[in-house]
């Protein structure tokens, strides 16, 4: 594994905890890691690349930052102009430690800048002077900057930092994850201090993953599923500077590689790029977010290798699996081909061999190298942090297709009594596909081979063992959309235009009534999104929850219930059964400083009001309901 240099390095740690932090069980069952690497290569995958390479490599002085900067959407701070109203909007959602991470990137292209005689690029304090609080100054006579004095200018809640407990306080209970504040601003904090966090520094070496709950605030828990893709197009750029700030508070290098070409593949399946597979497979299905071929392998591997001892360790045909392949690729799309007659570890090999041909990693080439530097943070609840982040960073057919996968893993892991495969044997075995792409493994230092193996099996264990909140957006990342969105001055657009259209006029008659905005009012009015003459009306009391509009709506719904006997439209919604249940209607949060985003049932009416008075609030079907599952 690379051992990033260290960047302005926080208190020094214990000397144990500097590598994977793994008991001695997993430390000495690395087996596995090492059997699927020899069977990789046994397989004869090691095939010649393009001179031009299709690994991830080091970028030029400079680059590096450039990169940065373009795929956070602050590109043009490069150039001498003044900041238009996207750098400024994006600027001021900033916290403190982000604020830091982009004028250190600004500051060392400068100097790269000045060493390669280009066009100098304009000095941080100008872009930054109205953001921040105290004065800028160099510190030991270079051109770095005395980044500690830095204020984004914006208002945050305080960053949540634990105290240090004992093992046995620590010992049989959930562990608090935080998503209210910046994870680097914790972090930040947490230094400043002086502690660790509970659950952190070598705190499970001696036995299982903890467990970690998220306290759900007033307004709820936000998955990703549950945003717009106008507005989750904004969390990857957001997350990535999080990232960098957290890991320049932490003191490590975040290393990001570029990625080289490759020819197209001569295929239909196998060694074809994500993108590829999806717009292929949306030709049948539009609605389609995971390439067909993945989904139907790991259906096959669900309905008949859950249970078989070995499953995913103990290798199929080679004969077998190379035909395999070939009759995929030419009768896939035509419906032809029979999964009743594929072999369980047949179908693992077509599995683990279909994430090792994709063109580029699952994980992504350019972000791959980040993957591998959480082990080397020593705190664990730290190195979720980084590794959510990294999560929201990934393109997102690579996001879907690894929840795809994890989903499964989780699978087999449950029957791990009857499989005899465990989160560690798992995590080994997926290990060398995830992380020696195409069967090559990165550059390495002489003896880090061993470090890399445990490093990437711990990676790829967390990924399983803590899926549901690596999949969740953190609430003061929705926080700055919300902010991003306000400081564009135009209410976000909506998917659906006739949907846009009824709001519209929904928000016109409104505005015919006279009400005002200046005060909370005392009852709100639901939208239902299909036909029902009159929107709900609810208290909006601090106490409301989503979850009781939605049972009230569904009581509304029920028949029989007063003032809904013989409505032929109520009556034309409900299913054969007659009832509708809550799981089957949502609430959603339409317009404002919001694209569209799906309520959690635990939201508060009243402080989701505070955070978006300008939005609508939209009953709509579930679309699991309204497609019949």
């Amino acid at each position: 594994m690379n051992q990033p240099p260290q960047k302005n390095p926080p208190p020094a740690r214990p000397a144990e905890c500097s590598g994977p932090r793994l008991s001695p069980v997993q430390s000495s069952s690395m087996d596995g890691f090492w059997m699927e690497v020899e069977r990789i290569q046994q397989r004869d995958e090691l095939k010649e690349e393009d001179s031009s390479g299709g690994e991830g490599r080091p970028p030029e002085e400079g680059e590096a930052e450039s990169r940065w900067l373009q795929d956070t959407g602050l590109s043009g701070l490069l150039g001498g102009l003044g900041l238009d109203s996207h750098h400024q909007g994006l600027l001021s959602t900033l916290t403190q430690t982000q604020v830091a991470a982009v004028c250190r990137r600004l500051d060392s292209y400068a100097r790269s800048a000045r060493r390669r005689h280009k066009a100098p690029v304009r000095d941080v304090r100008d872009i930054f002077g109205v953001f921040h609080s105290g004065e800028m100054t160099s510190e030991n006579g270079d051109s770095g900057m005395k980044w500690t004095q830095l204020s984004s200018g914006t208002s945050t809640s305080p960053p949540v930092a634990a105290e240090p407990e004992g093992p046995q306080a620590q010992a049989g209970r959930e562990e608090a994850f935080h998503m209210d504040s910046a994870y680097s601003e914790q972090a930040a904090l947490l230094l400043q201090r002086g502690v660790t966090s509970p659950g952190g520094a070598c705190a499970w070496s001696k036995g299982s993953l903890p467990r970690f709950r998220i306290p759900k605030g007033r307004l709820g828990l936000t998955r990703i599923g549950d945003l717009s893709s106008q507005d989750m197009r904004k969390i990857p750029a957001l997350a990535l500077i999080e990232l960098t700030a957290l890991c320049d508070v932490l003191g490590l290098d975040l290393k990001r590689s570029k990625a080289g070409k490759r020819k197209a593949a001569e295929t239909r399946l196998f060694g074809v790029p994500l993108d590829a597979l999806l717009e292929a497979d949306r030709r049948a299905l539009p609605s389609t977010q995971v390439p067909l071929v993945l989904q139907a392998l790991l259906s096959c591997l669900e309905k008949r290798g859950l249970d078989t001892e070995g499953i995913l360790r103990v290798p199929g045909s080679q004969a077998r699996v190379k035909g395999l392949e070939r009759k995929l690729e030419r009768d896939f799309y035509t419906g032809l081909f029979s999964w009743d007659d594929v072999h369980h570890n047949d179908a693992s090999d077509l599995l683990k061999r279909f994430i090792r041909e994709l063109p580029a990693p699952l994980l992504t080439a350019e972000y791959l190298p980040a993957f591998t530097v959480v082990p080397n943070i020593p705190d664990l609840k730290q190195r979720l942090q980084a590794l959510h982040l990294l999560i929201l960073i990934l393109p997102e057919p690579n996001r879907n297709a690894l929840k795809a996968l994890l989903e499964f893993l989780r699978k087999v892991v449950a029957r791990e009594q009857r499989n005899k495969m465990t989160l560690w044997n798992v995590s080994t075995v997926m290990a060398p596909n995830l992380f020696l792409h195409r069967g090559r493994p990165p550059r390495l230092p002489k003896g880090k081979e061993k470090q890399l193996a445990e490093g990437a099996a711990e990676v790829v264990q967390m990924m399983v063992h803590y899926q549901d909140l690596l999949w969740t957006v953190a609430s003061f990342l929705v926080a700055q959309v919300r902010k991003l969105n306000d400081s564009s001055g135009q209410r976000p657009q909506l998917c659906d235009g006739g949907f846009k259209t009824w709001l519209r006029r929904v928000h016109a008659d409104r505005d015919k009534a006279g009400d005002g905005l200046e005060a909370t009012p005392k009852v709100t009015r639901i939208q239902v999104a299909w036909p029902i003459k009159d929107p709900l009306e609810v208290p909006l009391t601090a106490g409301t929850k989503v979850a009781h509009v939605l049972r009230q709506f569904t009581e509304r719904l029920s028949p029989g219930s007063q003032g809904q006997e013989g409505n032929e439209d109520t009556d034309s919604l409900l299913p054969r059964s007659g009832s509708m249940k809550s799981v089957d209607i949502l609430l959603y949060e339409v317009g404002g400083n919001i694209s569209e985003h799906r309520l959690d049932p635990d939201a508060y009416l009243f402080d989701l009001y505070r955070a978006n008075p300008h939005g609508e609030w939209v009953i709509k079907r579930s679309p699991t309901y309204a497609l019949g599952l």
